[in-house]
């Protein structure tokens, strides 16, 4: 019975949201002392070339005098990212059609199709 206790303890109150192979999980969780904290995890899935597959996680705890600071901070840094770039996802896992610049030396853009100043090319020993 003490077992059932404990583990009631732990899962206090939880949600999850999942973010294609990522999924993080928001846990409420006790002290010692009976007060309460937060845990964020992170888990991503890794899969082997043989089918197989793992996780790795990550957590941050969060405890009560800091969720004032986090929240303002999470809030402007949000904030910020939308404001610059907007809601629309752009990315090559998330677009298909998304093409990735090439910079020269001179950090000016050369598009896919143009040729760079120092690309290989393809010789035939005919043309030596």
């Amino acid at each position: 019975m003490r077992e059932h206790d404990i583990s009631e303890k732990e899962e206090i109150f939880s949600k999850v949201l999942r973010a294609g192979r990522r999924t993080y999980f928001f846990d409420v969780r006790a002290t010692k002392a009976d007060d309460y904290y937060i845990t964020i995890t992170e888990s991503k899935k890794f899969t082997e070339e043989d089918g197989s597959f793992h996780f790795k996680k990550h957590k941050i705890y969060l405890y009560k005098e800091d969720f004032s600071a986090f929240a303002e901070i999470l809030d402007e840094m949000t904030s910020y990212v939308l404001n610059h770039k907007g809601e629309e996802v752009i990315s090559e896992r998330h677009q298909r059609d998304y093409k990735k610049d090439f910079f020269s030396e001179k950090d000016e853009t050369i598009h896919p199709e143009e040729p760079r100043l120092n690309s290989f090319t393809d010789l035939r020993f005919e043309d030596i």
